[in-house]
């Protein structure tokens, strides 16, 4: 439920330990962190959040194991549009799936500030408005999002049954993820797994970092490459997918992803990436109807072959 940001139904969630007697829009978002903070503070003006049946102020305090519903208000502008924008398609079947090879700096779905020449639209122009439509009309077809300033392989459903099919993949942890990147310095040991919740920053909502509270368990597991003198080459795989999972896990142990300007070292980031040195370079999977596996990789982009040659000479 917390991927949804969409309008018109409601949501709803059980008040836990970690977050009673706090404010209800901060627990709120604590639950759904896709939503602002701005626009749960909304909702709790419209009389749009109630607690145990009764409408709360944004202000109100929920004690542990309330039963909390979120009526999420359709705005007028969550509709995403068709655009005739190109796609690297890298595998398409008639009723069920696209798997994109998206560009760097391309946004993945609409948002305030970036309502057109998102990757939706032009899935919608490419599919004739033929999505899965569980994540809603702002995100049709998504099963599971990569970072703007992130290249690389994206999985989309035509239909819901391929959505659930898809989605129960990544929960069981079938589905896979491969990532290359470069990341400051060099790891101590050629592989190892990184084992740390992620949850909100409590400093900047923005953000996300390895918390304990709050938190869902996140794991990652790296494979060295090649290692240069003050960069390593790596390859990723995700168990877990949580937001910036990357990006927050090699920030953690040490060893930012290069270029990253959110979790890397703020006085030497690579202004010349624009963005992150990542891509999601492969994705495994279980077709829903046939059941065979499918694997697709991607090679490295431009920005990418040119950034390890820079940091080789």
């Amino acid at each position: 439920m917390s991927d949804a940001v969409f309008g018109g139904y409601s949501l709803s969630f059980t008040v836990t330990e970690e977050n009673a007697d706090v404010r209800i829009d901060r627990a709120v978002a604590d639950a759904f962190p896709d939503f602002s903070r701005s626009r749960i503070q909304k909702m709790a003006e419209n009389g749009c959040i109630s607690v145990n049946g009764k409408t709360v102020s944004k202000s109100f305090k929920p004690k542990t194991d309330d039963e909390v519903i979120v009526y999420v208000e359709p705005a007028e502008d969550d509709t995403a549009h068709p655009e005739n924008i190109p796609l690297d398609i890298r595998y398409e079947d008639d009723c069920l799936l696209v798997v994109v090879n998206k560009p760097k700096g391309m946004v993945v779905h609409p948002a305030p500030g970036n309502r057109s020449s998102t990757l939706v639209n032009a899935l919608l122009y490419h599919c004739k408005g033929s999505l899965s439509g569980i994540n809603g009309v702002l995100r049709p077809g998504i099963v599971h999002r990569i970072d703007k300033d992130t290249s690389g392989l994206l999985l989309v459903a035509k239909n819901d049954f391929a959505h659930v099919s898809l989605a129960q993949q990544i929960k069981e942890h079938s589905l896979t993820r491969e990532y290359a990147a470069v990341v400051h310095g060099r790891l101590r040991e050629p592989e190892g797994t990184v084992c740390a919740p992620i949850g909100r920053n409590p400093n900047d909502r923005k953000k996300m970092a390895v918390v304990n509270v709050n938190s869902k368990p996140a794991v990652t597991h790296f494979y060295v490459v090649e290692e240069f003198p003050q960069f390593t080459y790596v390859r990723l795989r995700l168990e877990t997918g949580r937001t910036h999972q990357i990006r927050v896990h090699m920030a953690y142990i040490g060893h930012p992803v290069a270029g990253d300007a959110v979790y890397g070292p703020q006085k030497n980031c690579i202004s010349s990436l624009n963005g992150q040195c990542l891509h999601a370079r492969l994705l495994g999977f279980t077709h829903p109807v046939t059941g065979d596996r499918i694997e697709i990789s991607s090679e490295l982009p431009t920005y990418f072959e040119d950034f390890l040659r820079r940091i080789n000479r």
